[in-house]
């Protein structure tokens, strides 16, 4: 019997097979893997090595941390830090050969005419990190910076209007710097798939990379399945009719009916939201959840199985038939919380 009882399965070749999408958007363009948050939750070492191995030479981070942890595996790759120098020894940077993306004046400030490889990031209208369009100094312009970027805060939405505005807001920027050698950035995953006109030299996908595709017909139809969410049955009892099931007596049986008691709970990323509603799934078989998600278990209806399933087997939260969007959706989220919550006891098996 498998010790683990929920187990997290990383196809290789899905994941290179959506790195070359993205390399095909353009001729000579630049695809940066964003592995943060150990890499949306899939083990930002392995993924790192495994998008190495495929060709990619430039990964962004958003910590120093990290960015050290990648350094110390490769320090030849590019590895930019999303959150900039803070208050951490602009030598540090060097040591690791880290590029830190610089959100502030104040932030240009402190690196005065210090030796250091740097980005910069322009707030074209999202309002989080980065320097606003509206604060640019001239000194700027003239600036050895290694590369340029922004962040679209509608991408997924292909006909929304502030897409385009901010587009133009970066190309009057872009115009300005002297150094013909930067690198310029404006798109995540889905905003390599706007169109051509937002490519520029480098794009930057995230949650494509790792099967998300937040309903994009044209995501969907090219990206492939990463991952499989598998959790196991830890034992199988008969519950009679009006029995209440979990915390706090949200269901009630309406018939005598066999349950199983799956190994997975909230402390490993399954939502609570899915109490009561969510779906499990083993091969053409599809079972309810009910009560109440705890921290360590959960429990389905199998009263109607075409199967025998017995303790130990396992059945599917997140497969190719039922991905992590449906399942995303089940939670009222997004593909990338569900990812990025995955705890440490999930078992990463990369296959």
């Amino acid at each position: 019997m498998n010790k683990n009882n929920i187990i997290l399965k990383i196809k290789k070749n899905n994941l290179i097979k959506n790195y070359n999408f993205f390399k095909k958007r353009k001729k000579n363009l630049i695809v940066a893997s964003t592995i943060k948050a150990n890499a949306y939750g899939l083990g930002d070492k392995k993924i790192f090595e495994i998008l190495y191995g495929a060709g990619c030479k430039h990964f962004f981070v958003a910590t120093i941390e990290e960015g050290i942890k990648i350094s110390k595996i490769n320090k030849k790759v590019k590895i930019y830090i999303l959150n900039g120098i803070q208050n951490y020894d602009y030598k540090i940077f060097n040591r690791r050969n880290l590029i830190p993306i610089i959100n502030s004046i104040k932030e240009l400030k402190k690196i005065g005419n210090k030796k250091l490889n740097f980005g910069i990031h322009i707030d074209t209208g999202i309002n989080r990190l980065g320097i606003s369009h509206n604060d640019i100094k001239k000194y700027i312009y003239k600036l050895k910076v290694n590369i340029v970027i922004s962040h679209l805060a509608s991408a997924e939405l292909n006909k929304n209007k502030y897409n385009n505005i901010q587009r133009s807001k970066f190309l009057k920027i872009k115009k300005n710097f002297l150094n013909k050698d930067i690198i310029y950035s404006l798109s995540n995953s889905h905003g390599a798939i706007l169109s051509k006109l937002y490519l520029f030299d480098l794009i930057r996908p995230g949650i494509g990379l790792y099967g998300g595709h937040h309903k994009s017909p044209i995501l969907r139809k090219n990206i492939k399945p990463v991952i499989q969410l598998k959790c196991k049955i830890i034992q199988i009892k008969k519950i009679n009719k009006n029995e209440y099931i979990g915390y706090n007596q949200t269901y009630k049986t309406k018939r005598n009916i066999l349950i199983a008691i799956i190994g997975a709970g909230y402390a490993d990323g399954i939502s609570r939201v899915l109490s009561n509603k969510g779906k499990v799934y083993y091969k053409k078989n599809k079972f309810n959840i009910i009560g109440r998600i705890s921290m360590d278990t959960f429990t389905i209806n199998i009263t109607n199985s075409k199967y025998n399933l017995k303790e130990g087997m396992y059945v599917d939260l997140i497969n190719d038939q039922h991905g992590v969007e449906e399942f995303a959706e089940q939670c009222n989220t997004i593909s990338n919380e569900v990812m990025t919550s995955l705890g440490e006891r999930v078992k990463r098996i990369y296959v």
